[in-house]
C-alpha cells in the first residue's frame, strides 16, 4: 500500500512539472497502478483469499441456534381404550417453545479436504496469472511508446526537411527576382513545400492518436500531456541469450503448470464423491410447555421446561450411483491430457519464439547500421548538390531529389530503429525479463 502511494504521489509530482519527461519506466509503472487489467489481476489475488477462507469453514465446525414458539390454539386430542372404557386425551398444552444449540463437524470428507488444498492452488494460479497480466500490459504499453516516439522522430525529420526546403525556396526566390531563376523552379519547390506541410499534417494527427492510444493503456487521463525523453531510441548493448536458454521459467509455463495442478486436484475431488464421509453432530437444547405464555415462567406459573442433549455419528458410505462418478472421472483424465497437450505445443512456442527474438534482434542491427550509413551518405550528397545548385552545376531536379533522398533515408533510420527496439522488447520477453523494464 505505502509503495502504491508513493508512486502516485511521485507521478503527481510528475505530472505537476511541464518539463518533466515520460520515461518508458514511468509509463509502465503507471499503467501496472492504474491500468485496469493490471487492477483486476490484483483483485482476483485478492478475492482468491477469501476464496480460501470460504472453502476453509467447510472443515470448521458449523454451529447453529435455532428457536421456536408455538400456540396450539385448537390441542388435538386422542382416544384411548382402556378395558371397557374409552378415554380421551388432550395431546399436549397451549404453548410450547423450544431453543436449541447444534454443532456438526467434519471428521473425514475427503472433497472438502481436497478442495481446501485447490482453492490454496487457485490462490498460486491467480499470482502468476497476475505477473502474465503485468508482461502483457508492459509488452503493449512498450510496443505502443516506441510508435509515439518514432512518429515524434519522423515528426522532427519532416520538420528539418520544411526548413531546408524553405531555405532552398528563399534562394530561389531571390534569384527569381533578381532575374536569375525560373519561374517554374519557384512554382516546383513551392509545390513540394506545400506538400511537405500537408504530409507534416497528417503525422501530427497521427501523433495525436497514438498518443491518445498510450494514454489509454497506461490509464492516463487524456488531457494530459506527454513529452518523451531525447534518448528514447538509444541502441543498447545485449548479450545475446544462446539456444540454451531455460523457457521454465517463462510465466507462461508456470501458469500451465499450475493449472496443470488444479486439474489433477478436481480429478481428486471427483474421486472423493465415492468415499464414505463421517461426521459428528451434538445438540443442546430446552424444551417449554404450559398453558400460559412460557417465556420467563416457572412451574408455579404452569409452565415446565426439560432440557435435551445428543451426540452422534454419521456415516455415509456411496455404494452404487450408477457409474457417473467413473464417467466424472474420465472426463477430468481428458482435460488433463488436454492441457499436457497445451503444455508440449506452448513450450515449442516459447523456443521458437526465442529464437526469432535472437534473429530478429541480429538482422534488426545490420539493418539499422545500414540505414545509418545511409543516412550520412544522403547528407553528404544533399550537401554537395546544394553547393552545386547555387554555381549552376546541378538541377533543381537534383536538388528536390536530394531532399527527399536525405528525408527518406532518415525515417527508414527511424523505422529501423523501432524495429529494433520492438525486436529487443521480444528478446526480453523470450528471456522472461520483461519485469526488468519497470527497473533503472
Amino acid at each position: 500500500m505505502k509503495y502504491r502511494i508513493s508512486i502516485l504521489l511521485a507521478f503527481l509530482g510528475f505530472f505537476a512539472q511541464a518539463q518533466e519527461q515520460l520515461t518508458l519506466k514511468d509509463a509502465v509503472n503507471y499503467a501496472l497502478q492504474n491500468k485496469a487489467d493490471a487492477v483486476k489481476a490484483k483483485l482476483n489475488v485478492e478475492n482468491s483469499e477469501y476464496k480460501i477462507q470460504e472453502v476453509r469453514a467447510n472443515a470448521l465446525p458449523q454451529i447453529s441456534a435455532n428457536g421456536g414458539l408455538t400456540y396450539n390454539a385448537i390441542i388435538p386430542q386422542m382416544a384411548l381404550v382402556m378395558g371397557d372404557q374409552v378415554q380421551v386425551i388432550q395431546m399436549g398444552t397451549p404453548w410450547q417453545s423450544n431453543a436449541t444449540l447444534s454443532l456438526n463437524q467434519q471428521l473425514f470428507n475427503q472433497a472438502v479436504f481436497t478442495g481446501l488444498k485447490a482453492a490454496k492452488t487457485t490462490r498460486e494460479f491467480y499470482k502468476i496469472n497476475a505477473q502474465l497480466t503485468e508482461e502483457q500490459v508492459i509488452e503493449k504499453v512498450a510496443n505502443s511508446y516506441y510508435e509515439v516516439y518514432k512518429t515524434e522522430s519522423q515528426l522532427k525529420t519532416i520538420d528539418k526537411t520544411i526548413e531546408n526546403t524553405t531555405r532552398v525556396r528563399d534562394v530561389i526566390q531571390s534569384l527569381y527576382d533578381n532575374g536569375l531563376a525560373k519561374k517554374i523552379d519557384l512554382d516546383r519547390t513551392n509545390v513540394t513545400l506545400n506538400n511537405l506541410k500537408s504530409n507534416r499534417q497528417q503525422l501530427v494527427n497521427a501523433l495525436q492518436l497514438q498518443e491518445n492510444a498510450l494514454k489509454y493503456l497506461i490509464g492516463m487521463d487524456m488531457n494530459q500531456d506527454i513529452n518523451m525523453p531525447e534518448n528514447t531510441f538509444e541502441v543498447t548493448k545485449h548479450a545475446l541469450v544462446d539456444e540454451s536458454v531455460n523457457i521454465e521459467n517463462r510465466t507462461e509455463i508456470k501458469l500451465l503448470e499450475k493449472q496443470s495442478e488444479l486439474l489433477t486436484l478436481n480429478k481428486k475431488a471427483i474421486t472423493a464423491e465415492g468415499y464414505p464421509n463421517l461426521s459428528m453432530n451434538a445438540n443442546i437444547g430446552y424444551n417449554g410447555f404450559g398453558d400460559t405464555f412460557p417465556w420467563f415462567a416457572k412451574p408455579a406459573d404452569g409452565v415446565y421446561w426439560s432440557g435435551t442433549s445428543a451426540i452422534g455419528l454419521n456415516l455415509t458410505i456411496p455404494i452404487f450411483n450408477g457409474g457417473s462418478i467413473r464417467a466424472k472421472v474420465k472426463q477430468a483424465q481428458i482435460d488433463i491430457e488436454k492441457l499436457e497437450a497445451d503444455k508440449r505445443d506452448t513450450r515449442l512456442a516459447l523456443d521458437m519464439a526465442l529464437r526469432n527474438a535472437v534473429t530478429q534482434l541480429n538482422n534488426s542491427l545490420i539493418t539499422l547500421n545500414t540505414q545509418k550509413e545511409n543516412v550520412n551518405l544522403a547528407k553528404e550528397v544533399l550537401t554537395n548538390i546544394e553547393n552545386n545548385y547555387k554555381f549552376g552545376l546541378a538541377t533543381l531536379t537534383d536538388l528536390l531529389d536530394a531532399e527527399t533522398q536525405y528525408a527518406d533515408a532518415q525515417n527508414n533510420h527511424t523505422n529501423a530503429l523501432l524495429d529494433y527496439k520492438v525486436a529487443e522488447i521480444q528478446l526480453i520477453k523470450a528471456k522472461g525479463e520483461l519485469k526488468s523494464l519497470t527497473e533503472e
